[in-house]
């Protein structure tokens, strides 16, 4: 059955390096930073009876699930293993979490996430349990969230065209002023970490 269903992937993307596909990636980008954010905190909510959680940027868009879809559609093929498939919806969320994780601590000295309570876990960035977790929604993702979203890009091309740039402007403005509000106070006052 699952294969199937992975033989039916026809993401037919555009090129990367083109004006099309800038404002495709924009696009998907968009949509599923956003769908991360309402994940998290829908799930902070279930657990915590709090909707908002810390987040590195200050509007609604976790960067983090805009990565991970993206580059699953990117490296699953058309006619690509069902087992291949299972591995890539496990390794490319959890190395994106993982270097997202890792980066952010590096950066700004603190964790958005620990999972050092976990079981099999490393450093409090990842652990399996959350990794077996992005297999179901990587899949979800594939199979049936981004065929919707193709239909409604094509749906939307023509508007999306004049307002993309003003998007990508908006995630470049986001990044620095979360990295400017998420400085340490020691960068902050141009003296380097001890």
């Amino acid at each position: 059955m699952l294969q199937s269903l992975v033989s039916g992937f026809e993401f037919e993307m555009p090129v990367l390096l083109s004006w099309d596909g800038a404002m495709a990636v924009v696009f998907f980008f968009t949509i599923y930073s956003f769908f991360g954010w309402l994940l998290e905190n829908s799930y902070n909510y279930a657990r915590k009876r709090v909707f908002f959680k810390d987040n590195f940027f200050f509007g609604p868009f976790k960067p983090m699930y805009g990565f991970a879809p993206l580059l699953l559609i990117f490296l699953i093929g058309k006619d690509m293993h069902w087992s291949i498939v299972l591995l890539l919806c496990f390794l490319i969320p959890t190395i994106v979490e993982y270097c997202s994780g890792f980066l952010l601590e590096w950066f700004f000295g603190r964790k958005w996430w620990d999972y050092s309570g976990h079981k099999w876990q490393l450093q409090g960035h990842i652990c399996f349990s959350y990794s077996v977790c992005w297999i179901a929604l990587s899949l979800a993702c594939i199979l049936f969230i981004h065929p919707g979203l193709i239909a409604l890009y094509s749906a939307i091309g023509s508007y999306w065209a004049w307002i993309w740039p003003t998007v990508a402007l908006y995630f470049l403005g986001e990044f620095l002023f979360a990295i400017r509000r998420h400085m340490p106070e020691k960068l902050r006052a141009g003296n380097p970490i001890q």
